[in-house]
């Protein structure tokens, strides 16, 4: 790798969705940004999902990252809540779509073993693994760390993708 890749995570979520971009460089980490999009809990579900567009929109615009990440929804006990995360899902990928950018997906558990070296952790283990490995990082919510998370996956994953392209064109 010759120049940085900067990566977008996003953590969906209808009242709070996270988002943290990291560039990588060979298999050096730099945090760049992060926080958090708050939807009106109010305002009735398309007006939602139309602010998380949004603001994704001019986060993606800002920050001009080139590729985006985002996690998979996990199936909890409500489905009406399953649902509407699931929404916050799509518009989660589709504003990194409408900007050009490639979005891979991620399980929570994968995101986790890519952080914390085990597929199950609390949030507070990825918080610590997240700051030791972006130093600087400043982030305002548990959603922009995870997101962070998430960036940090993919980043892992691109680079293992690029050495299985080497090792098979050998």
């Amino acid at each position: 790798m010759t120049s940085a890749i900067r990566i977008i995570g996003i953590d969906p979520g209808l009242r709070n969705t996270g988002w943290g971009i990291i560039e990588q460089l060979g298999n050096s980490l730099k945090f760049v940004a992060a926080g958090t999009l708050h939807s009106d809990g109010k305002a009735d579900l398309a007006t939602r999902l139309c602010q998380i567009y949004d603001g994704l929109e001019a986060v993606l615009h800002e920050q001009k990252p080139d590729e985006a990440a985002v996690e998979n929804t996990f199936v909890n006990s409500s489905g009406t809540a399953t649902l509407k995360l699931g929404q916050a899902r799509g518009v989660a990928m589709l504003a990194p779509v409408r900007a050009g950018l490639p979005v891979a997906e991620y399980a929570p558990n994968a995101v986790k073993k890519a952080v914390i070296g085990v597929g199950h952790g609390d949030k507070n283990q990825i918080k610590m693994m997240v700051n030791m490995l972006l130093p600087k990082c400043k982030y305002d919510s548990d959603d922009a760390a995870d997101a962070l998370a998430i960036a940090i996956c993919h980043a892992h994953s691109r680079a293992g993708a690029i050495l299985a392209k080497r090792v098979a064109a050998l």
